[in-house]
């Protein structure tokens, strides 16, 4: 947990100081360590600025029933850089129950439901909104001149004794105000059509409450964690500005698949950080072997065999793809060796694509193969599709320069690719879409 705050505490600092003073900060944790980081919250931001603990239900509850009650709630800590911070309220549509009990009125012609709202002045000293109507002397709601067009839309129903009352109509109505308890937003299961598969990864649901309620249109929102790019996929589909920041390069190939899935090709951020050049792939070889291994998978789509480090069974990544109808799904191997390549990685690559039953075999290579490499993957021989009745080299050797230039995988990929779940197709919402400065 030190080490966890130690962490923490100097990147804290950092974001109050990029945030104008109408910003606004969400930290989401959980409750073993929602109680440590509201000190170090109250210490960077201040106390006078924070503004919610918000509890997200983000699960039913489950385990632990006998020892202590079930947790199912996650931590949003709400704070701002000052008192003239953005703010949107977010309401909830009523219930079914308060709608029937409420606004069981129907209007004849237009279906509108709506209930009646008394039109007296609680203050009954407004001398400027006493006087007669029909008959009537009263402290009025409204001015003599309101309550006439209200009359003549239509909105006056009178009592039997003759007093007005006034149409509220349901379709007019904000809804139910948000609380700091949130249990209408249900986390990301099994069956979600937005899961891609990353073990953080948040409803955009959630997101997006939270963007709506402290940005505008054209504002710019930060994620300096952003995991799998939830925020800035709600960020983009609101019309915000953004900036997502994350240390590993299979989280931003995630993204880059996740915002072209949902997005389109006109969409694509810059991306600022990856290797762009051989020594950029070199540096990142010979610094973070792991990290070059997931940049090298992103850069032909591939899914990395792990996240964690261990034992791949000469395994880094798999691509997955269709080539007949009603057909299997089917695999590409993929090896990545960020030092100098032997023959020997090609022949243990074919063993791991018999041993798995795959179509292909790639080997990524950060230096340039021998000949005698390229022998041994023609020997290999082709995989003939069978759907698109093409051929394509069993064995393939790939280098990092020829990847940077544009080249790719052999393999019937045009339509057949299903490496990664693919992100469901939004419309981005209208508004002033600013470029970074």
């Amino acid at each position: 947990m030190m080490a966890y705050l130690s962490m923490m505490a100097p990147r804290l600092v950092e974001l109050r100081r990029v945030m104008k003073e109408t910003g606004s900060i969400y930290l989401h944790c959980d409750p073993t360590a929602s109680h440590y980081l509201k000190l170090l919250m109250d210490a960077v931001f201040g106390p006078e600025n924070f503004r919610n603990e918000i509890a997200w239900q983000r699960s039913t509850a489950k385990g632990h029933a006998y020892t202590r009650f079930p947790s199912a709630q996650d931590t949003l800590l709400f704070y701002t850089k000052s008192d003239s911070y953005r703010w949107n309220a977010q309401y909830l549509p009523h219930r079914e129950e308060y709608i029937k009990s409420h606004y069981g009125n129907i209007e004849p012609g237009t279906g509108r439901r709506y209930t009646l709202g008394d039109c007296l002045n609680p203050n009954h000293d407004r001398p400027n909104l006493t006087y007669e109507w029909r008959g009537h002397t009263r402290v009025w709601r409204w001015t003599k001149e309101k309550m006439q067009k209200m009359e003549d839309d239509g909105r006056l129903v009178y009592t039997r004794t003759g007093l007005p009352r006034y149409k509220r109509y349901l379709d007019e109505m904000k809804g139910t105000p948000v609380t700091s308890v949130w249990t209408d937003i249900p986390p990301i299961n099994s069956q979600a059509q937005e899961r891609l598969g990353y073990p953080t990864q948040k409803p955009e649901a959630l997101l997006e409450r939270i963007i709506q309620g402290s940005s505008s249109s054209g504002d710019l929102v930060l994620d300096p964690f952003c995991g799998c790019g939830t925020t800035i996929a709600a960020a983009e589909k609101l019309g915000r500005r953004w900036i997502g920041i994350d240390i590993t390069h299979l989280a931003i190939t995630l993204i880059k698949s996740r915002l072209l899935d949902q997005f389109g090709e006109e969409h694509m951020p810059d991306v600022i950080g990856e290797p762009v050049s051989i020594p950029d792939a070199q540096w990142l070889a010979d610094h973070d072997p792991y990290q070059f291994q997931w940049w090298a998978l992103g850069l032909v789509g591939a899914r990395p065999q792990e996240q964690k480090k261990g034992a791949d069974k000469g395994i880094d990544g798999r691509l997955y793809f269709h080539d007949e109808a009603k057909g299997k799904t089917k695999q590409v191997i993929i090896s990545v060796k960020a030092g100098k390549p032997k023959v020997p990685h090609m022949r243990d690559l074919r063993g791991v694509v018999d041993r798995e039953g795959a179509e292909i075999g790639v080997l990524i290579t950060m230096q340039e193969p021998t000949r005698d490499m390229r022998k041994e993957a023609a020997s290999a021989d082709f995989y003939e599709s069978p759907g698109w009745h093409s051929k394509h080299p069993r064995l393939q050797i790939l280098t990092v320069e020829e990847l940077l230039e544009g080249k790719g995988i052999d393999y019937p990929s045009t339509q057949g690719n299903v490496t990664f779940k693919r992100a469901q197709r939004v419309e981005r919402r209208q508004g002033d879409q600013l470029a970074l400065e």
